[in-house]
């Protein structure tokens, strides 16, 4: 019974590619992202430390959050993450780190960041990263560092443009075996239609994949609560969830919807300290 549950686990991470480089594909994070198709690169809030730096450069105060994902109701591809962020005089520092899989098969990543306003209109953000996969005993543990960098603006007054790319110098873990850390780049927009209600849209392009288009919904449906929803293709992923401001907490829940492997559901939370 062992051997055969190790077996489907190896075949479903060897076979669902797409799905097995959470990490050191630059997965976005924060129920608020994932419950809008994943459209989160001109977003900026607490999660800009990992979905696009330049969206954390007007936090005011510090803040520290989690995030968990629980994909496609599997422990062994659980996704985990922990991030903190500090204002200075200068511009805005932080701290993430993520974790993806199980025992047999890990994907970790640090991350330093540092991001700041150059006007009202414009910032830019920064983004130092470690990586390390492992996979079992025979394979072993490799690492590498990269980066990755990103920039917002508002070109209109109710329209957001942002671009991020992670990883341009094309980063590996190993020349031997050529095991490159795929590079990824997000271009969006977001538009606020009135004082509820957002739409943002955004294509990603992962070098080793076709494109993907995310579309999401968030609408304020009273002072400390919002409803989301969204859609991402390659594969088609249809989203939900909600999130909650409480005194000095934020917390934020979704689950996307794979036509074949399921739901996984995502949770968040986030300390303000004011």
């Amino acid at each position: 019974m062992y051997l055969m549950k190790t077996s489907f686990h190896l075949f479903f991470l060897l076979f669902f590619t797409f799905q097995i480089f959470a990490a050191n594909e630059n997965t976005c994070n924060g129920g608020r992202s994932a419950a809008m198709g994943g459209a989160s690169v001109t977003l900026a809030d607490f999660w800009a430390i990992n979905n696009n730096q330049a969206g954390i450069a007007n936090i005011k105060n510090a803040k520290a959050g989690i995030y968990f994902e629980n994909r496609f109701l599997l422990k062994e591809l659980s996704y985990k993450s922990l991030a903190f962020l500090y204002p200075t005089q200068s511009g805005i520092l932080g701290f993430n780190y993520h974790q993806f899989g199980y025992n047999a098969y890990k994907e970790q990543k640090i991350g330093l960041s540092y991001a700041r306003s150059f006007s009202k209109n414009f910032s830019a953000g920064l983004q130092l990263d470690y990586m390390n996969t492992a996979l079992g005993d025979n394979y072993g543990s490799k690492s590498a560092f990269t980066f990755e960098l990103g920039v917002l603006a508002k070109i209109a007054p109710n329209l957001m443009l942002a671009a991020h790319i992670f990883n341009p110098v094309n980063a590996r873990f190993n020349d031997y075996n050529n095991e490159k850390i795929p590079s990824v780049f997000k271009l969006g927009l977001s538009y606020l239609l009135s004082e509820k209600l957002i739409i943002a849209i955004e294509s990603e392009k992962n070098i080793n994949f076709d494109a993907v288009f995310k579309a999401g919904f968030e609408y304020k449906i009273l002072e400390f609560a919002y409803a989301r929803i969204g859609i991402s293709t390659n594969p088609t992923i249809n989203t939900f969830g909600f999130g909650i401001e409480y005194h000095q907490f934020t917390i934020d829940f979704a689950s996307s919807i794979h036509q074949t492997l399921g739901y996984s559901p995502q949770f968040s939370l986030i300390y303000n300290f004011k």
